[in-house]
């Protein structure tokens, strides 16, 4: 993308308030791919490690599913590789016409995308501006907080429930200007989940002018009902889906956004270019295996439920999740764990400041946690 903002992104951005020297920021923001870098999966997962992690160390610090892609997905990368050299649009198309036929949408209210973390931070640059604040939930997942600081809006941390869920009225009335809530369901990085009704009530109670972003990437895991209907009555809702968690392609690159095509588009505009047809091959063949989701939740969840039954034998506090990670409260700064574990050679997630003395661990293999068990009485021991 050139240096230089097009007319359409220049427009939306003087309809929002943002002055000359925003337009810079924003442009060098967008062309330098910073929007991409700073706050996207991975580089936010390298928040969790000083250096390079060593190959035989034990990663669970990033929400990464480390079964992988199912062998069809493979095999539909096999197929898309021998024509590599080619964009392979049909790929795309395919994509797309798949997930919007099993969610009961037209093609029109899906766009593909490279996961869901570009969809985020275009949806920030779309519907928030120094007018219009970004509301999210504290903990929660930082991405959308950097590009919402791109384009000089303020953030509003609303923090979640006695229950670990996020708090819908409170986050409605925490801005009557907002431009975007951004709601993680089940939450990053505690794993706990909000009512079903409660989504429902944001949607139809939200600040006039303001769009729900609510992130379904761990959905899946969780078992519990998407909210696809919002999309269906055309709510001023846009839906993340990512097959970086369940679906085990987290380097393969794909994901989308549901909702209303006048939303979509308010999106796309901040973006261009072919996406990764081999992730966009893998991503069609995995939403044709219909055992995979069900099997999958069910190895990620005995094995997370049994690592929380552990900590609860050992009179370790954490907070009872529905997702692939968890959060474990520790008597001393967080920080201090995580690097303690390191000497280890397991490698957990990073601290949030609100949480100080929390640590985000997230769901490995059988190995993986039997390794962090082990590690984690011998560093509280010490």
């Amino acid at each position: 993308m050139p240096a230089d903002l097009v007319p359409a992104q220049r427009a939306l951005l003087a309809a929002n308030g943002l002055s000359r020297r925003d337009f810079a920021r924003v442009a060098a923001f967008v062309a330098g791919g910073t929007w991409l870098s700073l706050g996207s999966e991975p580089a936010l997962a390298q928040l969790s490690q000083i250096k390079a992690i060593p190959p035989n160390a034990v990663r669970i610090n990033a929400n990464e599913n480390p079964l992988g892609p199912c062998s069809q997905a493979l095999d539909a990368v096999q197929r898309a590789l021998v024509n590599a050299g080619r964009y392979q649009f049909d790929l795309i198309e395919a994509f797309k016409e798949t997930l919007a036929a099993q969610s009961g949408l037209a093609v029109e209210q899906v766009t593909a995308y490279a996961g869901s973390s570009a969809p985020l931070h275009q949806a920030v640059l779309g519907f928030c501006s120094p007018s219009r604040p970004f509301v999210t939930a504290d903990p929660g997942y930082e991405a959308g907080e950097v590009a919402a600081k791109a384009v000089n809006a303020k953030v509003i941390r609303v923090p979640l429930t006695a229950g670990y869920a996020h708090d819908v009225r409170a986050m409605a009335a925490a801005a009557p200007d907002a431009g975007l809530i951004y709601l993680c369901n089940p939450n990053n990085p505690t794993g706990t989940l909000t009512p079903h009704a409660d989504i429902l009530w944001l949607a139809d109670n939200l600040p006039k002018g303001c769009v729900l972003l609510l992130d379904e990437a761990y959905i899946h895991v969780s078992g519990a009902p998407m909210a696809t209907e919002l999309v269906k009555a055309g709510k001023d809702v846009v839906i993340l889906r990512t097959f970086s968690k369940i679906y085990g392609m987290a380097g393969l690159r794909a994901g989308a956004a549901l909702g209303r095509p006048d939303l979509l588009a308010k999106i796309a505009m901040w973006s261009g270019g072919p996406l990764p047809s081999l992730g966009m091959a893998a991503a069609t063949a995995s939403l044709q295996v219909a055992d995979l989701v069900p099997t999958r939740r069910k190895i990620i969840s005995d094995l997370r439920d049994e690592t929380c039954q552990f900590l609860q034998a050992h009179g370790i506090a954490f907070v009872p999740s529905v997702s692939n990670c968890f959060m474990v409260k520790t008597a001393r700064p967080g920080t201090e764990l995580v690097a303690a574990l390191r000497t280890h050679n397991v490698y957990i997630g990073r601290v949030w400041p609100s949480w100080p003395n929390h640590v985000r661990v997230s769901v490995g293999t059988a190995a993986d946690m039997a390794q962090f068990r082990t590690a984690l009485l011998k560093v509280l021991a010490a």
